[in-house]
């Protein structure tokens, strides 16, 4: 193991992280043929009941983490802290479930405790360790190995490494479970419906348009009437339709501004000679998130919303920013 001594805190940070680092390579090298990984997810996978996670110390806040990323992908999951497990909480574990045990060592005296109480309930046992001769593994269904030759710690004590593989390879057991799975953005949405991630995988441009009024006018409109419809709808642009509502153009305040820098006559202008043909259009059904794409690579920051070519109004980057997507 590297030493410590005398090195500056920049140099520190860097060994840690390559420690680190290493730990992870191992664990990814190790996950082969030969290895209880894809039996382990193919179990978990046709469980009827839910994955029961535990651990002491770290490693129970560890799989605390991986108990939330499971939920939300989908498979349920449920922490149990093993000292309270084996002090009256085992009734929380149910006949279908299978229970996986964190625990570096694979010795802990709680750890040591639990196993026998789990595998005499007929649970199936997976153990998440980076000693393969533990105690643990050896009573386990399915090993989970990480493994970790030394801490990033100089005192090769306090858990860095070895939390840092339980954190990646319970990240690897849940992806690969989406993998089986087939799970989707959509699905992905339905367990994440609040902040700005959830917004982005459910908001729609109709759930924004729609609070909006419908700004439009005729070609032939004065530039009267596409100021005060602009000033009155109150998104900075309007649409220009003909007579059979189809979407000709769009005015924006931008396009006011470009036509008072040229000397013409005000009185005589209408709608069609300062509008900008085949603007920039989305459908209502289009997400949220995908229109700020657009507006970002137009530099816009308006859209017409349309539903197969019918104009149905506009989403404005205000919007967007309300909604906390910008």
């Amino acid at each position: 193991m590297p030493h410590i001594e005398n090195l500056s805190l920049l140099d520190a940070a860097r060994r840690t992280i390559q420690i680190e680092a290493e730990a992870l390579q191992a664990l990814a090298a190790s996950l082969d043929e030969s290895s209880d990984f894809q039996a382990c997810v193919e179990a978990i996978h046709q469980s009827n009941g839910r994955l029961v996670i535990t651990g002491i110390g770290k490693s129970a806040i560890i799989a605390q983490k991986i108990v939330a990323t499971l939920n939300s992908t989908g498979q349920p999951a449920l922490f149990l802290h093993a000292a309270d497990a084996i002090h009256g909480d085992l009734g929380m574990v149910l006949p279908d479930d299978m229970v996986l045990c964190l625990s570096k060592s694979g010795e802990s005296p709680e750890i040591r405790v639990l196993v026998p109480l789990v595998k005499n309930f007929g649970n199936r046992l997976i153990a998440m360790t980076a000693n393969p001769n533990s105690s643990l593994a050896r009573q386990a269904d399915y090993l989970l190995w990480t493994p970790v030759d030394y801490e990033a710690d100089p005192n090769n004590l306090a858990p860095t490494a070895s939390t840092t593989t339980q954190m990646a390879l319970g990240d690897a057991v849940a992806v690969a479970l989406l993998a089986l799975r087939g799970f989707t953005t959509e699905d992905f949405a339905k367990f994440h419906p609040g902040g700005a991630l959830g917004k982005q995988l459910y908001l729609r441009v109709h759930d924004l348009s729609t609070l909006h009024e419908r700004p439009a006018v005729r070609p032939e409109a004065s530039l009267q009437e596409v100021i005060l419809e602009i000033t009155s709808k109150r998104l900075g642009a309007t649409a220009v339709l003909d007579a059979g509502d189809h979407l000709l153009g769009i005015v924006t305040d931008g396009d006011l501004r470009r036509m008072l820098q040229r000397k013409v006559d005000f009185q005589a202008i209408s709608a069609r000679e300062i509008m900008t043909p085949n603007p920039k259009t989305i459908e209502q059904t289009a997400l949220a998130i995908d229109a700020l794409a657009l507006m970002r690579r137009h530099s816009i920051t308006q859209l017409l919303v349309v539903d197969n070519g019918h104009y149905l109004g506009i989403v404005h980057l205000h919007d967007l920013v309300r909604e906390g997507l910008v």
